[in-house]
């Protein structure tokens, strides 16, 4: 085995080197969405088959496409949110057979092992604080209400700024059970790059309304799963962007 502590995570996820997964050793599948707490009151986003926000040219937002870290002050409406909710993690199709979800990104055998979560700062009707995306639904489920959690999601983000001032943070949780059921140890390589096809689809589906994101791989990876509550390696903080409307040059 390397000594590089990096290619060593490639070099244990080789065929050679994983474990029979759970799924070869007929043991039922994880759920494809961490299940609501009883009772919890939803709020409807906007049905996206009714959004209409313009169009834009596939080309051009990939070709203007940049790591945004300066924002307005502008407030995104409740149609541009569920517009980059549904464009990221949007819930397709829900297999009852397979039990599994068909979204609006690729996922290593339709496993989608990730939660999305929100820290809201500026969206029209919504009060600041932390929500999580209930995607099977299309709707929001909001957690901690309150302008703390952002200053405290700053913190954890190395004082990054552009968390500070953004309209909204995406932070996107792995549930590695989903992909490991399937995958075994292998699936750890496929979360971060599931995680990759999730954070290109905001980079573009903001460009096309005007706001723009930055990926943020820069967190302390143990204050971030406390601030959520995660309990890793069950679940844990795997990728955040924060995003808000274009400052004018």
């Amino acid at each position: 085995m390397p000594d590089n502590n990096g290619y060593a995570f490639v070099e244990r996820t080789k065929y050679l080197n994983i474990s029979k997964p759970a799924q070869s050793q007929g043991k039922p599948q994880p759920p494809y969405e961490i299940p609501l707490e009883e009772g919890m009151p939803l709020i409807d986003l906007p049905d996206p088959d009714t959004l209409d926000l313009g169009g834009f040219d596939l080309r051009t937002a990939i070709e203007m496409r940049r790591s945004v870290r300066q924002y307005s002050q502008d407030t995104l409406s409740l149609e541009e949110l569920s517009y980059l909710l549904w464009l990221t993690q949007g819930v397709q199709k829900i297999s009852e057979k397979r039990q599994v979800t068909l979204r609006t990104v690729p996922s290593a055998g339709c496993r989608h092992p990730f939660e999305t979560y929100l820290s809201i700062n500026r969206v029209a009707g919504l009060e600041a604080g932390l929500y999580r995306y209930v995607a099977s639904q299309h709707k929001l489920a909001a957690l901690q209400l309150g302008d703390s959690f952002n200053t405290r999601l700053t913190e954890v983000c190395l004082g990054q700024r552009q968390v500070g001032t953004s309209a909204v943070t995406f932070i996107w949780a792995a549930v590695p059970e989903r992909t490991t059921w399937r995958y075994s140890e292998r699936s750890y390589r496929y979360l971060y790059l599931d995680a990759g096809h999730v954070c290109q689809n905001l980079h573009l589906a903001a460009e096309s309304i005007n706001c723009g994101i930055c990926a943020i791989g820069a967190y302390n990876d143990d204050a971030a799963d406390q601030l959520m509550g995660f309990h890793p390696p069950e679940m844990f903080v795997i990728y955040m962007a924060s995003l808000g409307r274009k400052a004018s040059p």
